[in-house]
């Protein structure tokens, strides 16, 4: 399992209340069998309505691997494409105000953090990355602060996920697999159960 504890890279602001899924990645790119692609696709038509304005179109926020966002991100439906579409892109941690509960749970399958900030401490992050887009932004776990040059903002993140984060635990399909011998045991004496390997 791989343990997360900080994530630093640079940053990429994008402010806006209630970005859903739907803008996240629209609905005509769910049909994919794979989410091999879908980076490309990310934010496609807001993008596209922005003609290049958008922050993931701007040629100084590209690498970016820490994403800022404000309240409620990540609402509206399900789809885990969503998460894997910013993931894809590059984004390796999110810092918001708030985030949508089944967003934030993919992103924790995926071990992509999601850590809260207030509003005040997300539109500093997001005008300091702004002024130096060069800088570095880390999301530490350990100390739950987010950090972007002289700047360090107080984070959250409920102590459930935020532990198996820190203990590498988050994946849930690789622990079914690193536990694949015992599992066999468990449903050998299982007297309702039929194994066959």
């Amino acid at each position: 399992m791989t343990q997360v504890k900080t994530v630093a890279g640079r940053g990429i602001p994008l402010k806006g209340d209630d970005i859903d899924t739907d803008r996240i990645i629209p609905a005509r790119f769910l049909r994919c069998v794979t989410f091999d692609g879908l980076g490309e696709q990310v934010f496609a038509d807001d993008r596209a309505q922005l003609e290049g304005a958008h922050p993931f179109d701007q040629p100084q926020y590209q690498g970016a691997q820490v994403l800022v966002v404000n309240r409620n991100f990540g609402c509206g439906s399900s789809r885990e494409h969503a998460p894997q579409a910013i993931a894809r892109w590059g984004i390796q941690a999110l810092v918001g105000e708030s985030f949508a509960e089944i967003f934030f749970g993919n992103c924790v399958a995926m071990g992509v953090p999601c850590v809260t900030v207030t509003t005040e401490g997300a539109q500093a992050l997001q005008d300091a990355i702004a002024v130096n887009p060069q800088q570095i932004v880390t999301v530490d776990l350990n100390t739950m602060t987010v950090t972007c040059g002289d700047l360090t903002v107080p984070a959250t993140m409920g102590d459930g996920p935020r532990q198996m984060f820190l203990d590498g635990n988050w994946d849930a399909c690789g622990q079914l697999v690193a536990q694949a011998e015992d599992i066999k045991a468990t449903a050998a004496n299982l007297p309702y159960f039929a194994w066959s390997a």
